[in-house]
């Protein structure tokens, strides 16, 4: 074999096995990020803490469209209430199991109200709700702003909104 075949060789199979080592990263890619998901997916009922009151704070906002949960939301004039960012588990979040039946009771100065979760708050820590203007407006004045040293906790709900024990069925629901 001549000299100039064997260079054209030795460089075509240095060629393949790198186009052969760049492959197989690329095939290793979409299974790390596989093993990534499954290894930091959980579920939510297990991360939400069902019925544990937390003491923190509520805020108001007025947003109206599609709140994260998937649905058509007005916060001006829907009792709703936004959770902090943290206890969502779903790159979806339309699919979160927080939007799957689940409620917060709050209780502030002998007044208590049980509004669905429909929407993310981003910029809420673990303790901090946002509320709608109407569910904020039944605990406190909308001039005070913030409310601090409120109690509230998730709540399973029923389809009216009504507060359920844990383990109850709820009739005609699509919770999984």
């Amino acid at each position: 074999m001549s000299s100039k075949l064997r260079q054209h060789c030795n460089r075509r199979e240095r060629t393949m096995r790198a186009i052969g080592k760049n492959l197989r990263i690329l095939a290793g890619a979409p299974l790390a990020a596989a093993a990534l998901i499954a290894f930091t997916a959980g579920t939510a009922s297990a991360a939400i803490p069902i019925n544990k009151p937390m003491t923190g704070k509520a805020t108001y906002y007025n947003d109206s469209g599609f709140g994260a949960c998937g649905t058509q939301i007005n916060a001006s004039s829907q009792m709703l209430v936004a959770v902090s960012h943290t206890w969502w588990t779903t790159a979806n979040p339309n699919n979160d199991p927080v939007c799957k039946g689940i409620s917060v009771k709050v209780t502030y100065q002998g007044k208590t109200i049980t509004v669905p979760v429909k929407d993310q708050c981003p910029s809420c820590d673990s303790t901090h709700i946002d509320l709608s203007q109407p569910a904020f407006a039944r605990l406190a004045p909308l001039g005070k702003g913030v409310i601090t040293g409120l109690t509230w906790q998730f709540v399973k709900a029923g389809l009216k909104g009504e507060t359920v024990e844990l383990s109850a069925p709820i009739a005609g629901s699509t919770l999984g």
